[in-house]
């Protein structure tokens, strides 16, 4: 069997990198992969470069590792395409994102999917998206993109809605990394749970968590999940002592359902956490306020150590990580079935929400691709709640194909959080404020003063 070529776009993301190449050449039918490099930043490719060849070297596979700084180049004949990477940076962009909103007494905790951060966050991500695209379809029409880059749902709708033809996938961990921390949490194997998700990306539910038992039979947990929050059993501790993972239970108490996104993203999904004079609620539900800047320095700060460490030493240890990435491509390439949860564009698949979003659900994988599966329609107050986000993903898209600057505040008018917190004149120059300091990292159309362009 002929081996895999699979391109890495954004290569940079070193440490992400080395998750997914793992994972793919612990798998016997990927050993002989061409892994290809591309990053426009030299130091960080090196980097991944010297990581990728160790990986290499551990394993004893025939893997091959090619690097770029072209884009085309590293696109050219292959099989699959990975993208990870994020225009801006932590500093200006993140910065920018963060620091501007706090001028009006709007504060976010993550501000990479939602709310202002989110918006911006799209802006300047999705014409690079779309570049590759444009590639892909001069060099490698029949590649599969599997996307990493967030906002998540706004790059997918995004790259459906303008390459239609192009093969794509968005994928989070977001689904089966809940799904451990909740059987943690009532401290059950994680091996004997059963579950089954839908939604879009970050505002997901499970519709079905289940507990095998010895009968072959299945249990609803919801019933232990409500019980567990009660009785202050759950939340257990999280990898996070700034993150207790409380609002999440707390909306399953009045939705019913449980989000597979964490606490820290979904208190800024909805108007209900985090409000300006109420640090009662802040702290009643240990609301994580800037913690994605937090995270970006620690990340920064630890990466230098780990960055020299992989450089000094003979062999990286190798472990599986819950990505989908390696389980997706040994499928497509050798037919064997799996089932993961991806970002597609909806066509009918949950029917209670807009055709042309992007949903995500469980999803078989096999030769013939990826195929999601029929949900239906959601229950009414989750379809409520969702729309909500969806409104913004939808007028941000519409923003970017058609070049309307208008869209961009539309956006921020119809965000939860945002509108939660101030009024229309705040919001619309805090766009403006935002357009202004993010400057060349935004699209040529959406740049400068709204004032001269009404002028």
């Amino acid at each position: 069997m002929a081996n895999p070529k699979i391109t890495f776009i954004g290569a940079g993301s070193a440490v992400f990198m080395k998750n997914i190449v793992g994972d793919i050449l612990q798998r016997p039918a990927l050993a002989g992969a061409t892994i290809r490099l591309m990053d426009i930043n030299p130091t960080r490719l090196e980097e991944s470069e010297v990581i990728a060849k160790k990986l290499v070297a551990t394993l004893g596979v025939p893997a091959k590792v090619e690097t770029y700084a072209n884009q085309r180049q590293a696109l050219d004949g292959t099989n699959f395409v990975v993208v990870c990477f994020q225009i801006g940076g932590y500093e200006p962009s993140t910065v920018v994102d963060f620091e501007v909103p706090k001028k009006y007494n709007l504060r976010q905790t993550i501000a990479d999917t939602l709310g202002v951060g989110g918006i911006m966050r799209g802006l300047r991500t999705v014409p690079h998206l779309w570049s590759i695209c444009e590639d892909m379809l001069e060099v490698a029409p029949d590649a599969i993109m599997l996307q990493y880059v967030n906002p998540m749902a706004i790059n997918t709708w995004a790259i459906s809605e303008k390459y239609p033809t192009i093969k794509q996938v968005g994928l989070c961990h977001s689904v089966q990394g809940t799904a451990m921390e909740l059987a943690h949490d009532l401290e059950i194997p994680y091996e004997e749970i059963r579950y089954r998700s839908a939604g879009i990306n970050h505002m997901a539910f499970y519709l079905k968590f289940e507990h095998r038992q010895p009968d072959g039979s299945y249990k609803d947990l919801y019933p232990d999940l409500f019980k567990a929050y009660a009785e202050g059993r759950a939340p257990k501790p999280t990898w996070n002592p700034r993150c207790p993972n409380k609002v999440r239970y707390e909306m399953m108490t009045r939705l019913g359902y449980f989000v597979t996104e964490s606490s820290e993203h979904f208190a800024e999904y909805t108007p209900y956490f985090i409000k300006e004079g109420r640090e009662d609620i802040i702290e009643k539900f240990g609301i994580p306020l800037d913690e994605y800047p937090k995270r970006c320095v620690e990340q920064i700060a630890k990466w230098k150590k780990t960055s020299e460490d992989y450089r000094n030493a003979d062999r990286i240890e190798v472990q599986q990580s819950k990505e989908y990435a390696s389980s997706i491509v040994n499928s497509v390439w050798t037919g064997e079935p799996s089932v993961i949860y991806g970002n597609l564009r909806n066509n009918g698949v949950i029917t209670s929400l807009p055709n042309n979003a992007a949903v995500e659900v469980p999803c078989l994988v096999d030769s013939n691709g990826l195929q999601p599966t029929y949900i239906g329609e959601l229950p009414p107050q989750l379809t409520a709640l969702i729309r909500t986000n969806i409104n913004v993903q939808e007028l941000t898209v519409r923003a970017l194909i058609e070049e309307n600057r208008e869209h961009i505040y539309h956006a921020a008018m119809m965000d939860p959080h945002t509108a939660a917190e101030l009024d229309l004149d705040q919001i619309w120059n805090l766009v403006d404020d935002l357009i202004e300091a993010h400057g060349t990292w935004l699209p040529e159309w959406a740049r400068g003063s709204r004032k001269q362009r009404v002028a």
